[in-house]
């Protein structure tokens, strides 16, 4: 069985064991968050909602995942959060830029499970394996789902389905963004490609020692380590 129909049978089924109607995934027009939509309609048809969220958003954004909702016959719903962002920040003065660029997807977030609590649908998260074991995510932003289909399948793995999937080559081809600030990248923030990353994530995990400088594997190893607490559950005190 292709590894596309297993991950579609496995969305269906966490579906049905928590009693829900269907899946709602953001909607980026990034690689992660077209592949995680596809998969979903191939597993629920109609029972899938596409949610353009933009936040200052690049128009561009807003294109490719309505091209993406267009070629595969996605629902979609636009909500602009930008306003909202906005008189965030000037509440919130002062902050650093990376702490108010993650108001961004904790808003995106709060918008995604208000609609799938008024449609008894599943939040399906759009994080990737290679992104959760380093922490390049917001914890209760992007993080923060019911479901994380492409959290066993590293960045260089996704694309690879996103070609098998016939994703547009557009999307697939841009360099990946979060969008959190004009120019932004996420290869950019992390410090290195995501074929390197990957790479050291395959040796880390097989006890091997990656073939990157020392420096760059000494990063990638504290990054792992300082986001241990975004992967682990809630410490909750035991009363003896």
């Amino acid at each position: 069985m292709k590894l596309s129909n297993s991950m579609s049978d496995w969305i269906k089924e966490r579906v049905h064991k928590a009693n829900k109607r269907g899946i709602i995934v953001g909607l980026s027009g990034g690689i992660d968050s077209a592949v995680t939509a596809v998969l979903s309609k191939r597993a629920l048809g109609d029972n899938v909602l596409g949610l353009i969220l933009p936040c200052e958003s690049h128009p561009r954004d807003e294109e490719l995942a309505l091209k993406v909702a267009r070629k595969f016959n996605i629902r979609v719903k636009k909500t602009d959060l930008t306003d909202a962002y906005k008189k965030l920040c000037c509440t919130f003065s002062g902050a650093k830029r990376v702490v108010k660029a993650n108001l961004k997807p904790r808003l995106r977030m709060m918008t995604l499970y208000y609609l799938a609590n008024s449609l008894n649908y599943l939040v399906a998260g759009t994080g990737n394996k290679s992104e959760l074991m380093i922490g390049y995510f917001t914890k209760y932003g992007d993080g923060g789902c019911d479901i994380l289909p492409l959290g066993g399948l590293l960045k260089t793995e996704v694309r690879k389905l996103a070609q098998e999937l016939r994703i547009p080559a557009e999307i697939i081809q841009r360099a990946p963004t979060a969008g959190l600030w004009e120019g932004q990248t996420d290869e950019g923030e992390i410090g290195l490609s995501y074929k390197e990353l990957d790479n050291c994530l395959q040796a880390l995990e097989k006890g091997k020692i990656p073939k990157l400088k020392s420096k760059l594997v000494a990063k990638i190893k504290s990054m792992i380590k300082n986001s241990k607490h975004k992967r682990d559950k809630i410490p909750v005190f035991k009363k003896k």
